[in-house]
């Protein structure tokens, strides 16, 4: 009995116990609808941290090394993938920076649309002093939408121009090449 007693004691602490790793993840949706994860809530953006998602994953290797870079083969001769630190390629980065680009061409040139139509109105109205007092108001009225939609066009300028500044400092800070966002 005391042999099996013994045994049962050697088996209980023999088996190896796994220790259970435990990681704190920080998820949030930036303005354009990214999902963003970190396991660093410093890394979490000011202006998004009150709309952060912690959750706690369990079974996780605490220390997850980023894979090499992948190499690429046309015929005999090897091309390395490059990456920037936390390894994103030429092509994500082209992706995000892309619609930036566009939304910013299609804004100025609807901005120099709307401004060549704002001159050529207010030159309008400066050679047509007389008139009706209606006719004028009219004139005036339809100035102020033209001067709106310069606005409205602006801002979006402002917004991509801001987005695509914001891009490129991120770039700098993760090491990615300049060339990627051009």
């Amino acid at each position: 009995m005391k042999k099996i007693l013994i045994l049962m004691i050697l088996l209980i602490f023999a088996v190896p116990i796994h220790a259970v790793h435990a990681a704190t993840i920080y998820k949030w949706v930036d303005k354009d609808g990214v999902v963003n994860f970190t396991d660093d809530l410093e890394k979490v953006p000011s202006s998004y941290q009150d709309r952060v998602e912690v959750e706690t994953r369990k079974d996780v290797k605490e220390e997850v090394t980023p894979p090499a870079p992948q190499a690429v083969t046309r015929g005999n001769e090897q091309e390395e993938i490059k990456k920037d630190i936390v390894g994103r390629d030429e092509a994500w980065w082209r992706d995000k920076v892309r619609p930036w680009k566009e939304k910013l061409k299609e804004a100025t040139e609807k901005y120099e649309s709307v401004e060549k139509k704002y001159t050529e109105k207010s030159d309008e109205l400066s050679r047509r002093r007389s008139g009706s007092p209606t006719q004028y108001k009219m004139n005036i009225i339809e100035l102020d939408k033209i001067r709106e939609e310069k606005e409205k066009y602006q801002a979006q300028m402002a917004e991509a121009n801001e987005m695509l500044e914001k891009l490129k400092k991120e770039a700098e800070e993760t090491k990615a090449d300049p060339a990627w966002l051009e």
